[in-house]
């Protein structure tokens, strides 16, 4: 229907998330249309982004170095964890200012109809940073749908033995919602009155 290049863009654009034929047509008319400097910032960003951003060695958010910005910071609680599905949950829960732990992305939930079990996420990198450093209470801070719950009973399972306090976050949340969608004021309440699992 249209020029190759422009079609080509289109169907790059809806393969995001969230991003349908007509969103994607929109933005690459947007594109085509801008100025040449703002087509080639937006496609510097993204390559650049692609080239200098990696996972965190020890929690698996992004970062730009060998440790994301949280990890390197020693004015972080390390006694407490907050274990998340994506790095992106980091930036929803630290907009409520109601943390200052750390972090552990676990890279998904557990979902055995996805062929998702725990060996597929990063537990083993988890329960290797409880002892050495020095890990008191791991906060749950899966989403509130059947595959998190899941998730967050693993967590549960895994860690009570080794005498950690386990929490999950308060009621609040949707059920069936991401955290992504949540407001900082819920979230902020749901991470306050956690209880443990």
């Amino acid at each position: 229907m249209f020029e190759p290049p422009v079609q080509r863009l289109i169907d790059e654009l809806a393969r995001l998330p969230g991003i349908g034929r007509k969103s994607a047509q929109r933005l690459a008319f947007h594109i085509l249309n801008a100025d040449e400097a703002d087509a080639e910032r937006l496609a510097n960003a993204v390559l650049d982004m692609r080239r200098q951003v990696r996972l965190c060695s020890r929690c698996f958010n992004v970062a730009a170095g060998a440790e994301c910005t949280i990890c390197l910071d020693s004015r972080r609680d390390t006694t407490v964890l907050c274990v998340v599905e994506r790095a992106q949950d980091i930036v929803v829960m630290e907009r409520t200012h109601e943390f200052s732990g750390r972090y552990h992305v676990l890279g998904g939930s557990i979902s055995p109809i996805a062929g998702i079990g725990p060996d597929q996420l990063h537990f083993r990198e988890l329960l290797a940073r409880i002892e050495p450093e020095g890990v008191a209470e791991v906060i749950a801070a899966t989403n509130p749908t059947v595959e998190g719950d899941a998730t967050a009973l693993y967590v549960a399972r895994v860690l009570k033995p080794l005498g950690v306090k386990v929490t999950r976050l308060a009621s609040g949340l949707p059920v069936g919602g991401d955290l992504d969608y949540a407001d900082e004021v819920t979230l902020g309440r749901a991470l306050v009155g956690r209880q443990e699992l």
